[in-house]
Protein backbone atom coordinates (compact mmCIF):
# COMPACT_ATOMS: atom_id res chain seq x y z
CA UNK A 1 0.00 0.00 0.00
CA UNK A 2 1.33 3.27 -0.90
CA UNK A 3 2.32 5.47 2.42
CA UNK A 4 -0.51 8.61 2.71
CA UNK A 5 1.48 11.68 0.79
CA UNK A 6 1.73 15.08 2.10
CA UNK A 7 -0.51 17.36 0.74
CA UNK A 8 -1.20 21.19 -0.27
CA UNK A 9 -3.85 20.97 2.66
CA UNK A 10 -0.87 19.11 5.75
CA UNK A 11 1.22 22.26 4.32
CA UNK A 12 -1.11 25.04 5.26
CA UNK A 13 -2.32 23.96 8.03
CA UNK A 14 1.57 23.53 9.30
CA UNK A 15 2.09 27.03 7.90
CA UNK A 16 -0.68 28.64 10.07
CA UNK A 17 0.88 26.35 13.05
CA UNK A 18 4.48 28.18 12.90
CA UNK A 19 5.79 27.37 9.70
CA UNK A 20 6.81 23.97 7.78
CA UNK A 21 9.07 22.37 11.01
CA UNK A 22 5.13 21.93 12.24
CA UNK A 23 5.16 19.06 10.31
CA UNK A 24 7.82 17.27 12.34
CA UNK A 25 6.81 14.31 14.32
CA UNK A 26 5.36 15.60 17.81
CA UNK A 27 7.76 13.65 19.70
CA UNK A 28 10.86 15.27 18.42
CA UNK A 29 12.32 18.12 20.50
CA UNK A 30 13.81 21.17 19.09
CA UNK A 31 17.07 19.82 20.22
CA UNK A 32 16.67 16.33 18.42
CA UNK A 33 15.79 18.31 14.66
CA UNK A 34 18.44 17.23 12.35
CA UNK A 35 19.04 20.53 9.93
CA UNK A 36 16.35 20.91 6.72
CA UNK A 37 17.78 19.07 3.85
CA UNK A 38 19.47 21.62 1.07
CA UNK A 39 19.02 20.01 -1.86
CA UNK A 40 19.39 22.06 -4.81
CA UNK A 41 15.97 22.64 -7.08
CA UNK A 42 15.63 23.24 -10.55
CA UNK A 43 13.36 22.61 -13.41
CA UNK A 44 13.11 20.99 -16.62
CA UNK A 45 11.81 22.44 -20.17
CA UNK A 46 8.76 19.45 -20.29
CA UNK A 47 5.83 21.98 -19.15
CA UNK A 48 6.52 24.13 -21.98
CA UNK A 49 7.46 22.29 -25.36
CA UNK A 50 4.30 23.98 -27.02
CA UNK A 51 6.29 27.32 -26.50
CA UNK A 52 9.54 28.53 -27.68
CA UNK A 53 12.54 27.82 -25.73
CA UNK A 54 13.09 31.60 -25.11
CA UNK A 55 9.72 31.83 -23.60
CA UNK A 56 10.64 28.60 -21.73
CA UNK A 57 14.07 29.62 -20.17
CA UNK A 58 12.05 33.11 -19.24
CA UNK A 59 8.98 31.24 -17.45
CA UNK A 60 11.73 28.91 -15.63
CA UNK A 61 13.66 32.06 -14.41
CA UNK A 62 10.58 33.82 -13.47
CA UNK A 63 9.82 30.63 -11.30
CA UNK A 64 12.76 31.34 -9.15
CA UNK A 65 15.02 28.58 -10.83
CA UNK A 66 18.63 28.73 -10.96
CA UNK A 67 18.85 25.63 -13.18
CA UNK A 68 17.40 23.37 -15.78
CA UNK A 69 17.62 20.65 -18.09
CA UNK A 70 16.90 19.26 -21.47
CA UNK A 71 14.68 16.33 -21.59
CA UNK A 72 11.88 17.13 -23.96
CA UNK A 73 13.04 17.97 -27.49
CA UNK A 74 10.99 19.78 -29.69
CA UNK A 75 11.35 20.06 -33.83
CA UNK A 76 12.94 23.20 -33.01
CA UNK A 77 15.14 22.43 -30.87
CA UNK A 78 16.89 18.91 -30.43
CA UNK A 79 19.34 20.19 -27.22
CA UNK A 80 21.80 17.73 -27.51
CA UNK A 81 21.04 14.98 -29.68
CA UNK A 82 23.80 13.38 -32.33
CA UNK A 83 22.28 15.74 -35.05
CA UNK A 84 22.94 19.06 -33.15
CA UNK A 85 25.47 21.21 -34.80
CA UNK A 86 28.29 22.96 -33.47
CA UNK A 87 26.51 26.38 -34.44
CA UNK A 88 23.07 25.40 -32.36
CA UNK A 89 24.89 23.88 -29.37
CA UNK A 90 26.74 27.07 -28.86
CA UNK A 91 23.38 29.55 -29.65
CA UNK A 92 21.97 27.07 -26.36
CA UNK A 93 24.16 27.45 -24.45
CA UNK A 94 24.14 31.11 -24.98
CA UNK A 95 20.69 31.47 -24.58
CA UNK A 96 20.49 29.71 -21.37
CA UNK A 97 23.78 31.33 -19.80
CA UNK A 98 21.74 35.07 -20.95
CA UNK A 99 19.13 33.93 -18.11
CA UNK A 100 21.55 33.72 -15.60
CA UNK A 101 20.77 30.09 -15.37
CA UNK A 102 22.80 26.93 -15.38
CA UNK A 103 22.05 23.49 -17.03
CA UNK A 104 22.90 20.55 -15.28
CA UNK A 105 21.12 17.66 -17.70
CA UNK A 106 20.21 16.37 -20.74
CA UNK A 107 18.47 13.28 -21.95
CA UNK A 108 20.29 10.60 -23.74
CA UNK A 109 18.55 8.44 -26.03
CA UNK A 110 19.64 5.45 -26.98
CA UNK A 111 19.08 3.88 -30.79
CA UNK A 112 17.26 0.25 -30.61
CA UNK A 113 17.15 -1.97 -34.00
CA UNK A 114 20.32 -0.54 -34.91
CA UNK A 115 24.46 -2.68 -34.87
CA UNK A 116 25.56 -2.29 -31.83
CA UNK A 117 28.58 -0.01 -33.06
CA UNK A 118 25.74 2.41 -34.84
CA UNK A 119 24.75 2.76 -31.57
CA UNK A 120 27.63 3.15 -29.40
CA UNK A 121 28.42 6.28 -31.90
CA UNK A 122 25.03 7.55 -31.65
CA UNK A 123 25.30 7.88 -27.97
CA UNK A 124 29.15 8.91 -27.93
CA UNK A 125 28.00 11.79 -29.81
CA UNK A 126 24.74 12.72 -28.02
CA UNK A 127 27.95 12.62 -24.69
CA UNK A 128 30.07 14.60 -26.95
CA UNK A 129 27.22 17.27 -27.44
CA UNK A 130 26.67 17.12 -23.34
CA UNK A 131 29.65 18.26 -22.49
CA UNK A 132 29.56 21.12 -25.17
CA UNK A 133 26.55 22.43 -23.30
CA UNK A 134 28.15 21.60 -20.04
CA UNK A 135 25.82 19.32 -18.75
CA UNK A 136 26.92 17.32 -15.40
CA UNK A 137 24.35 14.96 -15.70
CA UNK A 138 23.21 12.79 -18.90
CA UNK A 139 20.10 10.77 -18.54
CA UNK A 140 18.61 7.54 -20.03
CA UNK A 141 15.38 6.21 -19.89
CA UNK A 142 16.10 2.43 -19.86
CA UNK A 143 14.39 0.17 -22.84
CA UNK A 144 11.19 -1.40 -22.95
CA UNK A 145 11.46 -4.48 -24.97
CA UNK A 146 13.24 -7.68 -23.23
CA UNK A 147 14.92 -8.42 -26.81
CA UNK A 148 16.76 -4.82 -26.59
CA UNK A 149 18.46 -5.41 -23.03
CA UNK A 150 21.37 -6.91 -23.94
CA UNK A 151 22.38 -4.63 -26.31
CA UNK A 152 21.04 -1.15 -24.16
CA UNK A 153 23.70 -2.77 -21.46
CA UNK A 154 26.47 -3.06 -23.49
CA UNK A 155 25.97 0.81 -24.75
CA UNK A 156 25.58 1.89 -21.81
CA UNK A 157 28.67 0.33 -20.01
CA UNK A 158 30.57 2.01 -23.07
CA UNK A 159 28.84 5.29 -22.12
CA UNK A 160 29.43 5.22 -18.34
CA UNK A 161 33.30 5.04 -19.73
CA UNK A 162 32.95 7.61 -22.46
CA UNK A 163 31.00 9.76 -20.32
CA UNK A 164 33.68 9.79 -16.95
CA UNK A 165 35.99 11.05 -19.19
CA UNK A 166 34.26 13.80 -19.91
CA UNK A 167 33.08 14.63 -16.15
CA UNK A 168 30.02 13.51 -17.31
CA UNK A 169 27.12 11.51 -14.79
CA UNK A 170 25.51 8.24 -16.54
CA UNK A 171 21.97 8.17 -15.03
CA UNK A 172 19.31 5.83 -15.64
CA UNK A 173 15.59 6.92 -15.08
CA UNK A 174 13.13 4.43 -13.86
CA UNK A 175 10.63 4.56 -16.94
CA UNK A 176 9.23 1.38 -16.90
CA UNK A 177 9.81 -2.10 -19.22
CA UNK A 178 13.81 -2.47 -17.87
CA UNK A 179 14.03 0.17 -15.63
CA UNK A 180 10.43 -0.37 -14.33
CA UNK A 181 11.35 -0.60 -10.57
CA UNK A 182 14.21 -1.75 -7.81
CA UNK A 183 14.22 -5.23 -9.32
CA UNK A 184 14.21 -4.09 -12.81
CA UNK A 185 17.09 -1.27 -11.69
CA UNK A 186 18.81 -3.48 -9.47
CA UNK A 187 19.57 -5.76 -12.36
CA UNK A 188 20.51 -2.86 -15.09
CA UNK A 189 23.15 -1.46 -12.58
CA UNK A 190 24.79 -4.89 -12.68
CA UNK A 191 24.76 -5.93 -15.91
CA UNK A 192 26.32 -2.41 -16.44
CA UNK A 193 28.73 -3.05 -14.54
CA UNK A 194 30.29 0.44 -14.28
CA UNK A 195 30.62 2.84 -11.15
CA UNK A 196 29.65 5.74 -13.47
CA UNK A 197 26.19 4.85 -14.00
CA UNK A 198 23.92 5.78 -11.15
CA UNK A 199 20.33 6.51 -10.14
CA UNK A 200 17.80 9.81 -10.97
CA UNK A 201 14.61 8.62 -8.98
CA UNK A 202 11.52 9.16 -10.21
CA UNK A 203 8.78 9.16 -7.51
CA UNK A 204 6.48 9.65 -9.95
CA UNK A 205 7.12 7.02 -12.52
CA UNK A 206 7.15 4.25 -10.37
CA UNK A 207 3.36 5.13 -9.67
CA UNK A 208 2.78 5.99 -12.84
CA UNK A 209 4.51 2.18 -14.69
CA UNK A 210 4.31 0.06 -11.89
CA UNK A 211 1.64 0.94 -9.10
CA UNK A 212 4.02 0.21 -6.69
CA UNK A 213 5.11 2.64 -3.57
CA UNK A 214 7.83 4.85 -3.96
CA UNK A 215 9.46 4.87 -1.18
CA UNK A 216 9.36 0.99 -0.61
CA UNK A 217 11.23 0.58 -4.06
CA UNK A 218 13.87 2.92 -2.59
CA UNK A 219 15.50 0.54 -0.34
CA UNK A 220 17.07 -1.82 -2.36
CA UNK A 221 18.83 1.29 -4.83
CA UNK A 222 18.62 4.48 -2.26
CA UNK A 223 22.55 4.46 -2.16
CA UNK A 224 23.25 4.74 -5.48
CA UNK A 225 20.59 7.57 -6.22
CA UNK A 226 22.32 10.92 -7.34
CA UNK A 227 19.72 12.72 -8.51
CA UNK A 228 15.41 13.09 -8.52
CA UNK A 229 13.26 13.94 -11.01
CA UNK A 230 9.72 15.12 -9.13
CA UNK A 231 6.68 14.86 -10.31
CA UNK A 232 3.77 13.55 -8.86
CA UNK A 233 0.83 10.62 -10.18
CA UNK A 234 -2.47 9.81 -8.34
CA UNK A 235 -2.70 6.02 -9.84
CA UNK A 236 -0.76 3.74 -12.14
CA UNK A 237 -1.24 4.97 -16.22
CA UNK A 238 -2.32 8.17 -14.65
CA UNK A 239 -1.94 11.81 -15.30
CA UNK A 240 1.67 12.93 -14.43
CA UNK A 241 1.33 16.95 -15.16
CA UNK A 242 -0.70 17.93 -12.20
CA UNK A 243 0.34 19.82 -9.43
CA UNK A 244 2.16 18.22 -6.39
CA UNK A 245 -0.08 16.93 -3.68
CA UNK A 246 -2.89 16.02 -5.95
CA UNK A 247 -1.00 12.58 -6.78
CA UNK A 248 -0.01 9.57 -4.57
CA UNK A 249 3.64 10.65 -4.27
CA UNK A 250 4.69 10.64 -0.43
CA UNK A 251 7.64 13.08 -1.23
CA UNK A 252 8.42 13.81 2.31
CA UNK A 253 8.79 10.15 3.01
CA UNK A 254 10.68 9.64 -0.29
CA UNK A 255 13.41 12.76 0.68
CA UNK A 256 13.77 11.30 4.26
CA UNK A 257 14.71 8.02 2.86
CA UNK A 258 17.19 9.63 0.42
CA UNK A 259 18.64 12.05 2.97
CA UNK A 260 19.30 8.35 5.38
CA UNK A 261 21.20 7.52 2.13
CA UNK A 262 23.44 10.59 1.82
CA UNK A 263 21.99 11.47 -1.00
CA UNK A 264 23.42 14.73 -2.10
CA UNK A 265 22.15 15.28 -5.31
CA UNK A 266 19.37 17.62 -7.53
CA UNK A 267 15.98 17.59 -7.47
CA UNK A 268 14.48 18.49 -11.07
CA UNK A 269 11.00 19.30 -11.03
CA UNK A 270 9.95 17.51 -14.48
CA UNK A 271 5.76 18.48 -14.28
CA UNK A 272 3.14 20.68 -13.35
CA UNK A 273 0.02 21.70 -14.76
CA UNK A 274 0.31 23.17 -18.38
CA UNK A 275 -1.61 26.48 -18.32
CA UNK A 276 -3.00 28.05 -21.64
CA UNK A 277 0.05 30.67 -21.39
CA UNK A 278 3.25 30.22 -20.41
CA UNK A 279 3.02 32.31 -17.71
CA UNK A 280 0.29 30.56 -16.21
CA UNK A 281 2.39 27.36 -16.39
CA UNK A 282 5.27 29.22 -14.67
CA UNK A 283 3.12 29.87 -11.66
CA UNK A 284 2.30 26.56 -11.56
CA UNK A 285 5.94 25.32 -12.11
CA UNK A 286 6.61 28.09 -9.25
CA UNK A 287 3.99 26.55 -7.00
CA UNK A 288 5.74 23.09 -7.29
CA UNK A 289 8.96 24.48 -6.40
CA UNK A 290 7.49 26.19 -3.11
CA UNK A 291 5.94 22.85 -2.27
CA UNK A 292 8.93 20.87 -2.74
CA UNK A 293 11.19 23.35 -0.30
CA UNK A 294 8.32 22.93 2.18
CA UNK A 295 8.97 19.37 1.85
CA UNK A 296 12.57 19.53 2.58
CA UNK A 297 11.90 21.84 5.25
CA UNK A 298 9.99 18.94 6.89
CA UNK A 299 13.09 16.04 6.53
Amino acid sequence: MLSTPLTRRDFLTATSAGGATALLPRALGAADKSPPARWPIGCLNRPWTKWTYDETLDAIKAAGYRSTGLLTPTKVDVFTSSNATPEYLAALKQKIAARGLTVNMTALRVKNGVPLADAIADTRKQLENAHTVGAEFALTFGVDRPEHYEQYFKVMADAAAFAQERKIKLVLKPHGGGSGASDEIVRALKAVGHPNFKIWYDAGNIIYYTGKDPVAELAPIAEHVTGFCAKDCAAQKGDVMIQFGAGKVDFVGVFKKLKSAGFNGPIMVECCKIGATPQETMENARANRVFLEKALAAV
